[in-house]
């Protein structure tokens, strides 16, 4: 069932996007698929609304740091058909110098949560998200812990401390 499902979700991609599927991988059943970061809202809005596919639920959307690669930053969205019982997930990348995604909030309204929790752990700015701001770390904290060059033991002096 699994692998089937996999053709078929891969399939219908590649048709529907012919040349903007730019790798998927099938590691222990599940499936991930690597689009453009340009045709990212587009690829989203297919997978649910098509009603073969159906993929009505992101479960969750996180940001990544590839520390090593030219594309250092990227998204993971993980998605779920309740109708077919079925996860799969989507990446995109995007550079260090200016990450930048488009926004998925109006395909699904849960990223926006999501979204805002890449942005501030990672940096990564959610192009047209209507309510961009931080929502752990205070607005004037400048850095994004989760980066991988953010030291361990944190920059001292970059936050007040609660006095004991």
């Amino acid at each position: 069932m699994m692998e089937e499902m996999n053709n078929k979700v891969l399939e219908r991609l590649k048709t529907k996007f012919a040349g903007a599927i730019t790798d998927a991988v099938e590691f222990r059943s599940e499936l991930t698929v690597i689009v453009p970061r340009e045709r990212i809202v587009e690829v989203c809005r297919f997978l649910k609304e098509d009603p073969d596919l159906c993929f009505d639920l992101l479960a969750d959307l996180c940001g990544i740091d590839m520390a090593t690669s030219s594309n250092r930053f990227g998204v993971i969205y993980n998605l779920y058909s309740y109708r077919n019982k079925f996860r799969m997930r989507l990446k995109t990348f995007t550079e260090e110098d200016h990450p930048k995604v488009p926004t998925v909030t109006g395909v699904w309204g849960t990223a926006n949560w999501h979204e805002r929790e890449a942005f501030d752990m990672y940096g990564i700015i959610f192009d047209g998200h209507p309510d961009l701001r931080r929502i752990y770390m205070p607005d004037e904290f400048e850095y994004h812990p989760l980066r991988k060059d953010f030291p361990l033991m944190g920059i001292r002096g970059s936050l007040e401390l609660p006095k004991k």
